[in-house]
């Protein structure tokens, strides 16, 4: 975003925040839907290309459309499509022998090496997402938002609704939000429901124990946030947000290891695989902070905090930083930084030992409720046509670094990584331009 094209001065620039806000509660930015005039469609899409070092890949294509249907009043919709293959971690630690485990279906058996995490080479998924918003102004001084959202997975439906009001205050250089989201979400595991702390099946010709319960999920978030215009060259934007999810919270693929309790950190002898069990409950809340400022030689620094913690003990620090070069002729350059650090959830446990699991109401080995640090670092280059179109480049590199709970590294595991790092590569390009530039260029094809 730069400062210096917002020529109508603070409004629009308080505007856009105030957007970007209420997107946190839909998922999804709609800012570009701001800029769009007349009768044209404001066209953005992009490809994203991303890679973890042998495991996930990604593939998404986003497709963003909007349009000033009246004065100051705006529809925007949204399409995402995501492709995922490659590799998941399971849940269970690597062992100095190879480990057979069984499919979700429950149809095959797969082996992995010795020494070596163990993954599900199997992780496929392909992911289609719509989201639409209308943004109206209320009075001269109120703006409101409300919007839908559906999300396709081969085993996940997703569908939401949100809200939020913009309230200006002080000569308009004060902006107020409130907002609301809520959605339903329905899982359809391969293989069904595996019973929690029930032992997966060490052949294909055994079943797992399938749980009848509900699989449904609600989330309902609640945002208030305060937009403030400092000067012609800063502005800042505070937020806390508050959320729970209701229902069915355990992923069905993530299963636990379970060792002998002499510790010796072998694997029970016999079923030394169990499912996870998460609560079926879960508070959290998140305090953010913004800055936006821009130097006399028009380039724009955005940095920006958060805070994060939950009723599941797990805490996170973010810090966002990215900072834009403006060169001559419509060229620009935003490196960006990006710093996370995350502490683990109570229940968090890289092991059980044999028996362990009778005394306890919840457990998972699921990473990401483990404790890790993440670094990005980034770069994107812009060019911005005369006619006002853009095109834009971004590459960024991803670390993370685990750490080991000590407490279950007992025995033979002393001498594995339980919490592996991983690495990860983004690309991505993109494109925005308006429905008339689009016409255009089809009518100049078929001359």
């Amino acid at each position: 975003m730069q400062l210096k094209k917002t020529q109508q001065g603070p409004r629009n620039i308080r505007r856009q925040l105030a957007v970007a806000t209420c997107s946190l509660l839909a998922g999804a930015s709609h800012a570009g839907g701001l800029i769009a005039s007349g009768d044209n469609w404001k066209i953005d899409s992009a490809l994203l290309l991303y890679a973890e070092k042998d495991r996930v890949s990604l593939a998404e294509g986003i497709l963003s459309i909007s349009k000033e249907i009246d004065d100051d009043e705006f529809i925007n919709a949204r399409i995402v499509t995501d492709v995922l293959t490659g590799s998941s971690p399971n849940g269970a630690v690597p062992s100095n022998t190879a480990q057979t485990f069984t499919n979700p279906s429950g149809n095959s058996t797969y082996t992995e090496a010795a020494n070596t995490t163990p993954l599900n080479h199997t992780f496929k998924d392909l992911r289609n997402a719509l989201s639409v918003e209308w943004d109206t102004p209320l009075s001269r001084s109120l703006r409101g938002t409300i919007g839908g959202n559906i999300s396709r997975e081969y085993d996940y439906l997703s569908t939401g609704i949100s809200a939020s009001l913009a309230q200006d205050i002080n000569q308009r250089n004060t902006t107020l939000t409130l907002g609301f989201s809520l959605n339903k979400d329905t899982w359809d595991p391969v293989g069904g429901v595996p019973v929690g702390f029930t032992v997966m099946p060490t052949s294909s010709t055994n079943k797992k124990a399938i749980d009848g319960a509900n699989t449904d999920k609600t989330v309902k978030e609640i945002l208030f946030g305060v937009t403030q215009i400092i000067n012609r060259q800063t502005l800042m934007q505070a937020n806390y947000s508050w959320g729970q999810s209701d229902g069915y919270l355990t992923d069905p693929y993530k299963i636990l290891s379970v060792l002998e309790n002499d510790g010796s950190g072998n694997l029970r002898g016999t079923n030394p695989y169990i499912y996870e069990n998460r609560p079926d409950q879960r508070t959290y809340q998140s305090l953010y902070w913004k800055g936006v400022h821009q130097f006399p030689n028009e380039n724009v620094l955005n940095l920006s905090y958060r805070y994060f913690w939950d009723d599941w003990g797990i805490q996170s620090h973010t810090v966002d930083l990215r900072y834009r070069f403006d060169f001559d002729g419509g060229h620009y350059l935003q490196p960006h930084l990006r710093y996370y650090q995350q502490g683990a959830a109570d229940f968090y446990r890289q092991t059980l030992t044999d028996g362990e699991e009778a005394s306890l109401a919840y457990a998972s080995a699921d990473y990401r409720l483990g404790e890790f640090v993440t670094q990005t670092i980034g770069l994107k280059y812009g060019f911005e046509f005369k006619n006002g179109a853009e095109i834009n480049f971004r590459a960024e590199m991803i670390t993370q670094e685990g750490k080991d709970r000590s407490a279950d590294a007992v025995g033979v595991l002393q001498n594995q990584q339980l919490f592996p790092d991983n690495e990860a590569y983004l690309l991505q390009g993109g494109l925005s331009l308006d429905s008339d530039m689009v016409i255009k260029y089809i009518m100049r094809l078929f001359k």
